[in-house]
């Protein structure tokens, strides 16, 4: 029995650790192979530390366990230039690029960095996509995929608000919702489909960390993460859900990839436990 996406050839920016990974293997697992993308250092403007290349190496031996090729490439979605050679490497190693998921995102909480956590943060969660994207649906197959990773956030009436990074997030991920129409009405025209998810709190270090904590209970000196479960809790409509695991999305991920969504373009599925639905209350 073939996979979902069997023979096709998969770019995951964010691909080191947590959803970046996720996405790989769950694609991996149903026959595609993989080129996975990744800063691989910390950000000043970020709290919590980044993945790094033993991460990076970690996702291609994952996916090489389930019999699947592979390859890692440490780069930043900031710079078009090194996703454009990206691009050039999967095609030059595999003959191919199907799937394209502009899934790498960053949060900040930073105090005092002023503008420059916007800076980092914009560039990565708008412009990372959207050079992603531009460097990669050229070279995309006919009847291939391009999928965004955008965020709750982006239907929130305030965002996640904070400093001018927090402000940058929930900005970014706002802008994706037109620019996937935009880009899918255009992409359409070469037979690619462009679609977009928004999860809510996902369990990885992006949700994870002292600065996010700090955000939801800035009553507390050093709030814990179970101080900080109730607020998570509160955004979903579903009882009893803090967060979702990273297959959640996955599984939305494979999905937007496969030819069971072919006739699906310009939209973005929520994956959210609800939390969209609270907005109408």
């Amino acid at each position: 029995m073939t996979g979902r996406v069997q023979g096709k050839v998969a770019l995951i920016t964010g691909g080191g650790r947590g959803q970046g990974r996720s996405h790989a293997l769950k694609l991996a697992a149903e026959g595609a192979d993989i080129v996975a993308f990744d800063i691989c250092h910390d950000l000043k403007s970020v709290a919590y530390e980044l993945a790094t290349p033993d991460d990076l190496k970690q996702t291609v031996a994952e996916v090489e366990a389930l019999d699947r090729r592979a390859i890692g490439i440490q780069g930043d979605v900031r710079d078009l230039n090194a996703l454009t050679e990206a691009v050039c490497v999967a095609v030059d190693t595999f003959g191919q690029l199907d799937i394209v998921c502009a899934n790498a995102g960053i949060a900040s909480f930073v105090p005092g960095l002023g503008m420059e956590g916007w800076a980092e943060v914009a560039g990565t969660n708008l412009v990372g996509v959207m050079n992603t994207l531009h460097a990669a649906l050229p070279a995309v197959t006919a009847g291939g995929s391009a999928i965004v990773i955008g965020s709750f956030a982006a239907l929130m009436k305030g965002g996640v608000g904070g400093e001018p990074g927090g402000l940058a997030y929930s900005y970014a991920k706002r802008q994706l919702i037109d620019y996937v129409k935009w880009v899918a009405a255009a992409a359409a025209l070469s037979g690619i489909r462009v679609n977009g998810i928004h999860p809510t709190n996902c369990n990885t270090r992006l949700l994870h960390n002292e600065g996010t904590y700090a955000r939801f209970r800035p009553d507390l000196e050093n709030p814990s993460r179970d101080d900080v479960l109730p607020g998570f809790a509160s955004l979903q409509l579903l009882p009893n859900v803090p967060y979702i695991e990273p297959d959640d999305i996955s599984n939305a991920v494979l999905f937007l990839a496969s030819e069971e969504s072919r006739y699906v373009t310009g939209e973005f599925i929520s994956v959210d436990a609800g939390a969209h639905l609270k907005l109408l209350e």
